[in-house]
């Protein structure tokens, strides 16, 4: 994928996982480390109750950081596909004989193309991600 359109994805990628952390994740971090921090204030627990309710305090953070993880996996497949499309294209392009520039710039639309789509489902990624994350049991 040429840089610029490289750029584009990862910028808007950022914004959308930094915004999730200010908004969702560090809170859930607050909660996960005062929870545990009563887990250990629980003088008549036993170690392994003690290490159980650490855990459970631990469950919520760790559903939502691997719903971020598998979204944007999901995310990073569909726009390998959509580029390997864009590659099979230009090879087909070439094996018939256009010229090398002909080529570039059908594989400079179709990735563009391809970049453009996918960081409009940003947004509803985003929105999708805020509710589950919003459901997640503290």
């Amino acid at each position: 994928m040429a840089e610029a359109h490289q750029t584009r994805v990862q910028v808007a990628v950022e914004e959308m996982v930094q915004s999730l952390e200010k908004e969702h994740i560090r809170k859930m971090q607050g909660r996960m480390f005062k929870c545990s921090a009563d887990c250990c204030e629980r003088s008549t627990d036993s170690m392994s109750q003690v290490h159980h309710c650490i855990e459970r305090c631990h469950t919520p953070l760790a559903q939502a950081q691997g719903l971020v993880t598998s979204e944007l996996e999901k995310f990073q497949d569909r726009l390998s596909r959509c580029t390997m499309h864009c590659n099979d294209k230009a090879k087909d392009l070439f094996d018939s004989g256009a010229k090398e520039p002909a080529v570039r710039s059908l594989m400079e639309r179709c990735v563009g193309s391809c970049v453009d789509d996918h960081v409009n489902l940003i947004p509803s990624m985003t929105r999708r991600l805020k509710e589950s994350l919003d459901s997640i049991q503290q």
